[in-house]
């Protein structure tokens, strides 16, 4: 019994220890961030900074900073991308779970988390290819390497995670909930509207969390996708550039220690705070509906 303890305390320190290391790495690399990009404002003020859709760091005598339109272009390709991928994979997560037989599911399941291996510049290369020039012809456009490009393969890059938790989540409801509804008379579109899917809510929550994060932290396929245009847009067919694009673009090539360099550490403690905060209204949401079970 006391080898048995001690064994159990020393797993328990081990995972507490675990769980501290991931929060001190955590904020380190948020306090790298914050401490490098807060160098920027010594010579660029909050408001051109957040409030300019200029961006020419390298421009000679007057160079400008200002983000507002990549992050406008990195918020709607986002948007863009859940608008097509939560309807796709809640959909495909409720079919799978409560619906395909248990020979569709062992095939089609298997298959979708086999496309989130699919490398991101495999996915740019496939969307300047294909997707650009279907876009492109089907709106009259004379480019289609545009914010809608971006867009549709985000989704498809966001689909397998959101369908894979989903569904996980939907599965995991109890047998007796579905049981229940039945004895009660409703059907199966029914008890999955009713039962299911409120069951399963907070679970479905974090899958679109993860189909976000997946989404506004993509690098490459956007870069290679999206036209990179620092340009404000004004729709999903204008060419757009991202955060992400643009500390890609820039940072390996950029002079250490100029206020251009400590501006992308800026890009990069944006990208985390807009992280932060939609995992923290995520964690809200899920909190009002989950299920004590």
């Amino acid at each position: 019994m006391k080898l048995r303890k001690a064994i159990d305390q020393l797993m328990q320190g081990v995972f507490l220890s675990a769980g501290l290391t991931a929060v001190v790495f955590l904020l380190g690399i948020f306090g790298m961030l914050l401490f490098n990009g807060a160098k920027t404002f010594k010579e660029v003020s909050l408001a051109e900074f957040f409030g300019s859709s200029n961006w020419n760091p390298s421009a000679y005598g007057e160079p400008s900073f200002g983000i507002l339109s990549m992050l406008v272009s990195t918020l709607m390709v986002t948007a863009g991308a859940m608008l097509i991928a939560i309807p796709l994979g809640i959909g495909t997560a409720a079919y799978l779970s409560e619906v395909a037989s248990p020979k569709v599911r062992n095939w089609l399941k298997p298959t979708i988390e086999l496309l989130a291996g699919v490398p991101s510049v495999a996915v740019g290369f496939i969307g300047i290819v294909l997707v650009a020039p279907a876009i492109a012809k089907v709106f009259g456009l004379s480019n289609g390497l545009n914010a809608l490009n971006g867009a549709i393969l985000l989704a498809v890059m966001a689909l397998p995670t959101i369908i894979t938790v989903a569904e996980d989540s939907m599965r995991a409801v109890p047998k007796q909930f579905r049981e229940a509804s039945y004895a009660l008379g409703a059907n199966g579109w029914t008890t999955l509207v009713r039962v299911v899917l409120p069951a399963s809510f907070s679970g479905i929550i974090a899958a679109i969390i993860l189909g976000i994060g997946r989404a506004i932290g993509e690098t490459m396929t956007v870069l290679m996708a999206t036209g990179n245009a620092t340009a404000m847009p004004n729709g999903f067919f204008d060419p757009v550039r991202t955060l992400t694009a643009t500390i890609a673009i820039e940072l390996g090539e950029v002079a250490y220690g100029t206020n251009h360099y400590y501006s992308l550490f800026g890009l990069g403690a944006v990208l985390f705070v807009i992280s932060l905060l939609v995992n923290l209204l995520a964690e809200k949401l899920a909190s009002k509906f989950r299920y004590k079970l």
